[in-house]
């Protein structure tokens, strides 16, 4: 966190927690009381404060969650923010009892557009949401709408490449094929809000993330503009929905957008109009529904093997590419690596955690302050994959603090591991001690082994000793009574 950026330092103590009111990928969110301001407030948990916090120092609009302060005592980190009575805009719209016209869903419309507007264009510093969708809008005081949640946020001139951080019905074509990003993607996000407000429908209802990604990149698909919505409104949503990000409108020019609609008469009433017929195009909406499920299920088996095939040269590009990046990370200072940069840093034993490594966002300075509590608190429980990544983070900090010469003398090392059932070959320096700590982890498996053997043999002994005992005073007791 930049030494310039401050905020209010809360201590736990200084809170008590209620309900849990939602959560997500970068941690959980509570109600709670502020105790010493005796106001009510919302506390997100996290497990390394780090990019939020500081995003959130930065930003002070309306339109935007307020930012109070955050709980730095490790592991217990948080922030804490205003808290919004009236829940998510999701929530809200899922509601039937929350009917809208034309007038509710212009102002609201606007305001998360001045939102997105500040951090784009109005901000310290321009921000990229990356994560725009109606959970993480949220209804406020006066019925005001802001936008909260920056766990997924960037600054522009960081790095742009994205992973799968949003959620895929929100998501542009370009941030599902992971591809370099700007600010454009906040629009297409923006397109699918602006159809929530209008239709009160859940995006892609029951159609799976990936099968989303797969309609929206690979065939074209978009989110179905019933025919009888309101032309100004129809256009808008088409425009942020453009396959190429240069083509859609920025948010000066939605508002520009928005507020001309103000100066329609006939809008209103076009609106409204749309709105109480909802059951007619709803049904619109419904028949894309179930052309897009049956899509999938409907692929000849030339398709099925073409994009079998796509997968396995996918997965095959991705194993060159972090074979490729593990041989070069290692010259580069950690404390720089992206998140993508550590999920590519690891072995394939290890990536299997690649998601859960995103989810957290741990970067190459997160990687070096890793903890055994903080690998099991993240969800990975293997004792020796936990191992494993110490291990490997301890020998980055060695590597950090070593200087390297420019010109090293290159080694091969070939080491094969055979014991029992295990096998494990590495090539190079960076392997032969991970051999070693597999070697050493074996060995311990069998002393283990050797002990839990040697308390049965134990126990076994003792229990013949008392059979023997047993035996021998049933004999005493026999001769007892023939003596008598």
């Amino acid at each position: 966190m930049d030494a310039g950026i401050t905020f209010c330092e809360i201590a736990l103590d200084d809170l008590e927690f209620y309900e849990r009111c939602g959560g997500g990928s970068f941690g959980s969110v509570y109600r709670a009381k502020w105790k010493s301001e005796n106001i009510i407030v919302a506390v997100k948990k996290l497990l390394v404060l780090d990019k939020e916090a500081h995003v959130l120092s930065l930003l002070s609009h309306r339109n935007i969650i307020q930012f109070y302060g955050a709980v730095m005592e490790e592991p217990n980190y948080c922030l804490i923010t205003e808290f919004a009575e009236k829940g998510s805009l999701y929530d809200y719209l899922q509601n039937p009892n929350n009917p809208m016209d034309f007038q509710h869903i212009l102002t609201w419309a606007r305001e998360i557009a001045q939102g997105m507007n500040y951090l784009h264009n109005e901000a310290p510093t321009k921000i990229i949401h990356r994560d725009l969708k109606s959970k993480n809008v949220v209804i406020a005081v006066q019925n005001v709408c802001k936008i909260c949640d920056f766990g997924a946020s960037r600054f522009m001139g960081s790095t742009t490449k994205m992973s799968l951080a949003g959620t895929f019905p929100w998501m542009a074509p370009e941030v599902i094929q992971s591809q370099p990003v700007s600010d454009a993607c906040d629009t297409w996000s923006y397109g699918v809000v602006l159809w929530e407000l209008l239709t009160h429908e859940v995006p892609y209802r029951g159609i799976e993330g990936f099968q989303v990604a797969w309609l929206v990149v690979e065939k074209g698909e978009r989110l179905t503009i019933p025919s009888t919505c309101p032309p100004c409104f129809a256009k808008l949503m088409q425009q942020c929905w453009h396959t190429d990000p240069k083509l859609r409108p920025n948010f000066k020019d939605i508002l520009l957008t928005l507020h001309t609609m103000l100066s329609d008469d006939l809008l209103p009433d076009q609106t409204n109009s749309f709105l109480e017929h909802r059951e007619v195009w709803r049904k619109e909406i419904q028949a894309t529904l179930e052309r897009l499920k049956r899509a999938e299920s409907n692929l000849t088996a030339k398709e099925r093997e073409l994009m079998e095939r796509e997968i396995k040269l996918i997965e095959r590009e991705k194993t060159l590419e972090q074979q490729f990046k593990t041989v070069h990370l290692d010259s580069y200072d950690v404390n720089t690596w992206s998140e993508i940069d550590v999920c590519k840093s690891h072995s394939s034993d290890l990536a299997q955690y690649a998601d859960i490594f995103l989810q957290h966002n741990i970067t190459g300075k997160r990687l070096l302050m890793l903890t055994l509590d903080r690998i099991h608190a993240m969800g990975i429980t293997s004792t020796g994959h936990s191992m494993e990544l110490m291990a490997r983070s301890i020998e980055r900090i060695r590597t950090l603090e070593t200087p390297k010469d420019k010109s090293p003398v290159h080694r091969q090392i070939t080491v094969t591991l055979i014991f029992g059932h295990h096998l494990r070959q590495g090539k190079g320096p960076e392997d032969l001690f991970i051999v070693v700590f597999d070697l050493f982890i074996v060995v311990f498996d069998l002393f283990v082994v050797v002990c839990d053997l040697f308390i049965v043999v134990l126990k076994f002994f003792i229990l013949v000793c008392d059979l023997f005992i047993v035996v021998l005073k049933f004999f005493i007791v026999v001769l007892d009574l023939s003596s008598l």
